[in-house]
């Protein structure tokens, strides 16, 4: 019997230290250190080796010339999900490794168990380390309903109600499925390492063995992870570093709508989003976001302004709301939802000392419709004009949009993919457009059938707008 030993581990990089220490050597963070129970080093590779299953590689690996390497376009696997498809760069790549995080209810499991039924040509086992599979049949009977599918007997995916690795991979053996999903890691748990599931070695042992799975067979293995009450990801850091993408599926409990947003990805954009409608079915992918997010009643309203954003290479029309009035107490009020508080506290100010408006007895509160986050820098101008629309109780007119980031000095900067921001514009029906002046010059002989309004400084823009 090993004797047992104890290690601090930083749960932010995953730094070991045989001694507890108030700030990680490596990262540099304070109170990360925690405590841990292991045996010895080698029992413990021998625990994480002895649960893969036999790939028939047991070759070294020889070192090789850059230029002798082959490099071929990798065949993707479609996952019939336009938003899914998009986010990974356009489909599942062969042996990687995604990890898909998320709160807890926001839907996760059904956006996994949806895209597994849709997937009818591969064999897929879905191995579940928190649910029966009684409560997995039930909520697949409903999704199946709800897009009219009907699975016959021999078809659909495998369900493996399992918390132990060696199992798993026991089982693996014996299906040899074309995509492996666990859900959740930090259920899983290797016999040989003597902690209890969820802690960081287990995370770390567990994403080990099934990232070596995952090289040498070629099967891909997506991951449902955990994330804190801080809002990251749960576990070691060395987790998000050795998997090959990292999603996070967010969005507001009390909307409908649920955002796919990718964090980091080896084979795709980092910048791409994916939206989804939550319905009693299942998870909608949503085609046209524009029409979502804006109000469609015809109601001239104060305080409403519309901007082109742009996440990833995906132009959509949001609608920011601003409220302006009396503060009711001595300290005016600052409130942001899906806008960061800090940008909004800066546009106020370059509205008072640019622009001449003064707003410091007033309560400022602004929303962008639909609960969704926006980071886009385009939309600064649309924030300022309905903070300022709401101010003098003036509705701006609602066959115009604006897109243009609005710095210290009161000029408009240039926006990137202008072009897509007009395009979508154009396609939902608008009359004009305001953008930035230096946007307009790399537009010269382009015909668009929305009037485009060039202006060079915040007053420029208002001044279009409220006459």
């Amino acid at each position: 019997m090993a004797k047992e030993k104890t290690a601090y581990v930083c749960t932010q990089c995953g730094y070991d230290s045989p001694k507890w220490a108030g700030r990680c050597p490596s990262c540099g963070e304070w109170n990360t250190m925690q405590e841990i129970r292991i045996s010895s080093t080698a029992s413990r590779s021998r625990a994480a080796s002895s649960a893969l299953p036999a790939t028939g590689r047991g070759e070294a690996a020889t070192p090789v010339r850059l230029s002798e390497v082959e490099a071929r376009e990798e065949q993707r696997y479609d996952l019939h999900d336009a938003e899914f498809n998009r986010v990974l760069g356009g489909g599942l790549v062969p042996g990687s490794l995604i990890l898909l995080g998320g709160e807890p209810g926001i839907g996760k499991s059904t956006l996994l168990l949806q895209t597994l039924l849709a997937l009818t040509e591969r064999r897929v086992l879905y191995v579940s380390g928190e649910e029966s599979e009684r409560q997995i049949k039930l909520r697949a009977d409903r999704l199946a309903s709800g897009r009219g599918i009907q699975l016959q007997s021999g078809e659909g995916p495998f369900l493996l109600c399992e918390t132990r690795l060696e199992e798993v991979f026991t089982q693996v053996k014996n299906v040899q499925p074309d995509l492996l999903v666990i859900d959740s890691v930090q259920t899983m748990s290797i016999e040989g390492v003597e902690s209890s599931p969820g802690t960081i070695t287990q995370v770390r042992e567990c994403a080990a063995a099934l990232l070596k799975y995952a090289k040498e067979s070629g099967v891909p293995v997506i991951l449902v992870g955990h994330i804190t009450k801080e809002g990251s990801l749960a576990g070691p850091k060395i987790l998000e570093h050795i998997v090959d993408a990292v999603l996070q599926f967010e969005g507001d409990r009390h909307y409908f709508y649920r955002i796919l947003r990718c964090i980091k990805n080896r084979f795709g954009s980092t910048s791409e989003l994916g939206i989804y409608e939550m319905r009693s079915e299942g998870l909608r992918p949503v085609a046209n976001p524009s029409e979502l997010l804006m109000n469609q009643s015809d109601e001239e309203l104060s305080g409403v302004a519309i901007a082109a954003a742009v996440e990833g290479i995906r132009p959509f029309l949001i609608e920011p709301q601003a409220l302006v009035s009396t503060a009711a107490y001595g300290t005016p009020q600052r409130s942001a939802t899906g806008f960061d508080l800090r940008r909004l506290n800066m546009l106020l100010a370059v509205l008072e000392k640019r622009v001449g408006f003064k707003l410091p007895q007033k309560d400022v509160f602004l929303n962008i419709a639909g609960g969704i986050r926006v980071t886009d820098p385009a939309i600064d101008l649309s924030v300022i004009a309905a903070i300022l629309s709401s101010n003098v109780d003036t509705p701006i007119g609602r066959d115009v949009c604006m897109a243009g980031e609005v710095g210290l000095s009161g000029e408009l900067r240039p926006v990137t993919r202008i072009e897509q921001r007009i395009g979508e514009a154009q396609k939902l029906g608008f009359k004009r457009m305001i953008i930035p002046k230096a946007n307009y010059k790399g537009l010269a002989g382009q015909n668009f059938s929305i009037e485009v309004i060039p202006v060079s400084r915040v007053e420029q823009a208002l001044r279009e707008l409220f006459g």
